[in-house]
């Protein structure tokens, strides 16, 4: 295992060996880059906690005028509906 610029590095065989533990680690709050011939390839970490907000803190986004060629803009769209999964 190499300890450079601050993150623990283990190869691929490494990781298939302790998964668990790196695992546990990781949820621990410690990054660990996975390599792969000795190259970094992937980096295991801690999951971001989501950052909720209130609505008093989102509600001014949604308080401003409308833009006033919206109506016009949107009368240039097409209305048709079309599933992307189709082939044409």
């Amino acid at each position: 295992m190499c300890y450079g610029r601050g993150m623990r590095e283990v190869g691929l065989r490494e990781m298939r060996q302790n998964a668990s533990d790196l695992v546990r680690r990781a949820q621990g709050g410690e990054r660990v880059t996975i390599t792969v011939a000795g190259r970094p390839a992937a980096v295991l970490g801690p999951v971001s906690p989501r950052t909720w907000r209130e609505w008093d803190d989102l509600a001014g986004a949604f308080d401003q005028p409308t833009d006033p060629g919206w109506a016009d803009d949107r009368d240039l769209l097409d209305d048709a509906v079309t599933d992307p999964w189709v082939e044409r």
